[in-house]
């Protein structure tokens, strides 16, 4: 399996796919770096070098017991883009991977990233602040931190069956695979990764990486999205971005990389040979 060892003795997978100009996923919060599988594989098929990877704890990377926030997944990612020495990559992110995204470019990323983008991101930050007022209250992450605790394999059934894909609205489909796959990708992580991986997503406060960001950057959101609602997110995010574009999907929900890819696909691709 391809690996690279991180300075801090982390071991993280990848895939490395193809030729061409590179692209880079960053997978969401508790699954791998399949959840792009659709995404790689299309992309491939387009003429592009595709490359993504389990961050620490999740999938096939080490389930080590530290490290699970954003400063580390962002070191993780230019260890990875470094090994291959990637550049004038595209950096794709959805959900934390979009806030993983943020931190790389910001911090990581001159001279290699061509562009960025921020798919359900939970860019800014997502929990409520006085300063963030429309965040989601701290006991709602409370919560996921309960249900991981008592039963996580549960907790992953009922997140990845409900409100994910939003198969809990009204004539919404569930799709047993879509829901197998999420929990199956879920499952291979570590728990105190996953545990610990809630506090980095929900209460780091990224606006200033979004500040920071120089390249181009697409914002892509769906405005049903019950995970990371679009108006304490992709709304907030492009105010801070320099060169930034928003594109909001009535109706779609948070993972919609995976229900809708035949459409996010074709608008990622219009972004990146724009």
């Amino acid at each position: 399996m391809n690996r690279v060892t991180t300075r801090d003795g982390v071991e993280i997978f990848y895939k490395d796919w193809g030729h061409g100009q590179p692209i880079v996923f960053h997978h969401g919060w508790p699954l791998s770096a399949d959840d792009w599988d659709t995404q790689m594989l299309f992309f491939v098929q387009h003429g592009h070098r595709v490359v993504a990877f389990d961050r620490r704890g999740h999938g096939r990377s080490s389930q080590v017991s530290d490290g699970h926030d954003m400063d580390h997944y962002a070191a993780d990612a230019a260890a990875v883009v470094e090994h291959l020495d990637l550049r004038d990559a595209v950096h794709i992110g959805h959900s934390t991977g979009g806030g993983v995204v943020a931190r790389y470019v910001a911090r990581h990323g001159r001279g290699r990233v061509a562009k960025s983008v921020l798919v359900s991101a939970v860019t800014p930050i997502m929990v409520k602040t006085p300063s963030n007022p429309e965040g989601l209250s701290i006991e709602v992450f409370d919560g996921f931190r309960s249900a991981l605790a008592a039963n996580r394999a549960q907790f992953y059934r009922d997140v990845a069956s409900g409100p994910f894909y939003g198969f809990n609205r009204t004539g919404v489909k569930p799709l047993e695979g879509v829901i197998e796959n999420w929990w199956r990708q879920g499952m291979m992580g570590g728990a105190k990764a996953h545990y610990d991986g809630i506090k980095a997503f929900s209460e780091t406060d990224q606006s200033e990486d979004l500040k920071n960001i120089e390249v181009p950057t697409l914002v892509m959101h769906g405005d049903d999205d019950q995970v990371v609602p679009h108006k304490s997110a992709a709304l907030l995010s492009i105010k801070l971005l320099k060169h930034g574009t928003l594109k909001i999907y009535p109706g779609y929900p948070h993972g919609m990389l995976t229900i809708h890819a035949d459409v996010i696909n074709r608008d990622l691709l219009a972004f990146i040979r724009g």
